[in-house]
């Protein structure tokens, strides 16, 4: 640990020419005496570091002097210095090791280590939730990284039972603020004889009861691509929970707003039925749907620039909602409440 830190001084100083113990002692986590011993420490190794006395001193590298930890080029380091963004990686129990990074790419760049977080920031959660890392994940992703079996217990959605596997887990992905492992059964050790994207299955770390990494390490299929894997496994997901269809006439500003405001599967499959348009512009189409209660949160996003057609049910809820909404404009018009 000593090491990794006095590396990481060096490329501080490195990066910004000079600082303070207290900066140092702060961005490091440590105690300023700390900061000394490192400092000291550089300089029997021959590191050409010397403090600067006074009210503005501090600590810094002798002139000119800079060390290549990277050996990677600028364009390398601008885009790895991204993947520095630490809040997945802090999720993942990979914080101090991902500080150590910034800095080598940031000694590159001839730049700060925080340089990427001010120009760049991920937020990964969806709007209007708030998502904190589920308590297993730094377990789950330390097995992910090693390549060891993971026994795991797994609520499951309805929260009435848990299961227990044993699984090789080959991926993490975060999605909305959610975290998900994909990962396939492990058969007693045996060698599974399907593909991992045939047999690889997808669960919500945040339902996980218990994950324990084995000693065991296991083999990986080496074709397995988990980015193919989770776009295939995430338009399959969102496709099945499509299970009503609705007929909908649509004005030329609903075809606008129609992949905006539904779900992207639903509006391209909807599109794709559209017929020639009407006089007026406005074509049928036929418009997958969750359910018909939300088939009708879905049209009352478009207003006026929908017509639900099939089924009668959805279109006499619809009108009368119409009506209600026309009936509280016009009682607003007229001065009542």
């Amino acid at each position: 640990m000593r090491t990794a830190r006095a590396i990481s001084l060096l490329l501080l100083l490195q990066a910004r020419r000079a600082m303070t113990g207290a900066e140092l002692a702060a961005e490091l986590e440590v105690s300023e005496r700390t900061v000394q011993r490192d400092v000291l420490a550089l300089a029997e190794a021959g590191v050409p570091v010397y403090a600067d006395r006074g009210r503005a001193g501090g600590y810094r590298l002798l002139d000119g002097y800079r060390t290549r930890l990277t050996g990677l080029d600028r364009a390398e380091a601008e885009v790895l210095l991204l993947a520095g963004l630490p809040g997945p990686l802090g999720d993942m129990g990979l914080a101090d090791p991902a500080l150590t990074a910034r800095l080598k790419v940031a000694g590159e760049l001839g730049d700060a280590p925080s340089a990427g977080a001010r120009r760049f920031h991920l937020d990964a959660p969806g709007w209007f939730r708030d998502a904190p890392a589920p308590p297993l994940l730094a377990e789950v992703a330390r097995a992910v990284w090693g390549g060891r079996l993971l026994r795991i217990r797994h609520r499951k959605r309805d929260g009435a039972a848990e299961v227990e596997r044993i699984l090789r887990p080959y991926g993490l992905v975060l999605k909305a603020g959610a975290w998900y492992l994909v990962a396939r059964p492990d058969e007693g050790g045996a060698s599974v004889s399907a593909s991992a994207s045939a047999s690889a299955r997808v669960y919500r770390v945040d339902r996980l009861t218990a994950a324990e990494p084995s000693g065991r390490t296991f083999e990986r299929d080496e074709e397995f691509d988990l980015a193919a894997f989770w776009a295939a496994k995430a338009a399959e997901f969102a496709r099945s929970l499509l299970r009503e269809t609705v007929t909908v006439r649509l004005s030329p500003l609903g075809v606008d707003r129609l992949p905006h405001l539904l779900e992207p599967v639903a509006a391209r499959e909807a599109l794709a039925t559209a017929g020639p348009p009407d006089g007026h512009g406005w074509v049928t189409v036929r418009l997958p749907v969750e359910s018909l209660d939300v088939g009708y949160e879905d049209l009352l996003r478009l207003g006026p620039e929908a017509e639900a057609l099939e089924p009668p049910s959805l279109r006499r809820r619809l009108a009368e909602a119409a009506a209600r909404t026309a009936a509280r404009y016009a009682a607003r018009a007229d001065g009542q409440r």
